[in-house]
């Protein structure tokens, strides 16, 4: 007994001719021969699916069948869909048209109807890895890049043809760059053998190079990378990259940007940190330093009686220059007090005095984490209390 048309394609009997269709397409390129070579299965089940499909999206037949099941296409009935298949399904008819619209991406192009193409093909895109320093990247700078390439033959004008002659459509596909085969209820296409898809062919090649239409040569550029960009930055050149084959447009060059680390600056998107040093003594007393910017300059910050390592000073638009803005980020300082060393023996000595001048109370911070250490261990030894 036949297998039910909606089983085959797994929809209700109430689904719209889009949800049948859709579910078509899935199990045709799950069962494609192509896909399944040699595999007798999924070939019957190739066929099937395209049986069920072909009645299904028919108003008529899918109205016959829902009446009366495959009793309807028996003897000849409705143009005898599932022994014969029909002039619709086996062929150039209306069945043929919707295999190929829904396997036009599939094997490659349109459909039959818009098989017919020219020989040039636009040219592959390069890749250019460009490294820049953050005073680049703050300022933007104009760089020059040498790159491998290939541009359009000056002999022949990019056609690839030998000067005086002229590419002809090629002999086994018509010109079209696809050939059809017959595979058992189903035509296929595929790609022409003979022209490689390009639907013409070189007769007498261009001898500078060799019917390609272009030639291998190294370009120089002048590029401009805008200010503010940040590492891993893409930047696009349309028509920059190779040139097209037999006359094609060109590709595009993408530039990844790279932005070298800083000796004096972190970046974090739009903001700059600075870490700077200060003698214990400036942080003890308090003072001014001068902290670097970006640009070149520098800035005057006062550091307050008693500052502590992590202390941090917020610069307010001394940061980066921020992509197609005018508005720049901040930058942020964080003092990181320096201990003494290769003390002499009178500095050790002052120092000696200094302590027992303050008594512990210069040292807060200090005195409550040894507080709090001694704590601690009268709890693990049970003296607490």
């Amino acid at each position: 007994m036949a297998q039910d048309y909606y089983d085959l394609l797994g929809v209700e009997r109430s689904a719209d001719p889009a949800t049948i269709k859709s579910a078509f397409r899935k199990l045709a390129m799950k069962y494609h021969p192509d896909r399944n070579p040699g595999d007798e299965e999924a070939e019957k089940k190739f066929k099937e699916i395209g049986e069920a499909y072909e009645v299904l999206s028919d108003e008529q037949k899918k109205a016959a069948y829902d009446r009366f099941g495959h009793a309807a296409f028996q003897n000849g009935g409705m143009g005898g869909a599932g022994g014969g298949m029909g002039g619709g399904f086996g062929g150039a008819g209306a069945f043929s048209d919707i295999f190929e619209d829904i396997f036009g991406d599939f094997m490659g192009g349109g459909g039959a109807r818009t098989r017919q193409r020219s020989s040039a093909q636009r040219g592959a895109d390069l890749k250019y890895d460009l490294e820049i320093s953050l005073r680049e990247a703050f300022e933007g700078v104009k760089k020059e890049i040498t790159i491998p390439s290939s541009e359009a033959c000056d002999v022949c004008e990019g056609s690839g043809a030998k000067p005086g002659t002229q590419p002809t459509a090629c002999g086994t596909c018509g010109g079209a760059g696809r050939v059809r085969a017959q595979q058992g209820f189903f035509t296929v296409e595929r790609t022409c053998p003979t022209c490689q898809g390009q639907g013409e062919v070189i007769a007498d090649p261009c001898e500078n190079c060799g019917g390609q239409g272009r030639v291998r040569k190294t370009r120089t550029l002048q590029v401009e990378v805008p200010a503010g960009v940040e590492d891993g930055t893409r930047i696009r050149l349309t028509g920059e990259g190779e040139a097209g084959l037999r006359g094609g447009p060109f590709g595009d060059l993408y530039l990844f940007v790279s932005v070298d680390d800083h000796e004096l600056f972190e970046r974090d998107g739009p903001d700059l940190y600075c870490e700077a040093h200060v003698p214990m003594v400036t942080a003890a007393l308090g003072g001014e330093i001068d902290v670097p910017t970006i640009e070149g300059g520098k800035i005057k910050i006062k550091i307050p009686e008693g500052s502590q390592t992590g202390t941090k000073f917020r610069l307010r638009g001394s940061g980066m220059t921020q992509l197609r803005r005018k508005t720049r980020g901040d930058m942020y300082v964080e003092l990181k007090v320096e201990t003494p060393t290769n003390l002499s023996a009178r500095q050790k000595e002052l120092l000696r005095e200094f302590c027992e001048e303050g008594g512990g109370e210069d040292c807060p911070k200090s005195n409550d984490f040894l507080g709090k250490a001694k704590t601690f261990w009268d709890k693990l030894n049970g003296t607490d209390g």
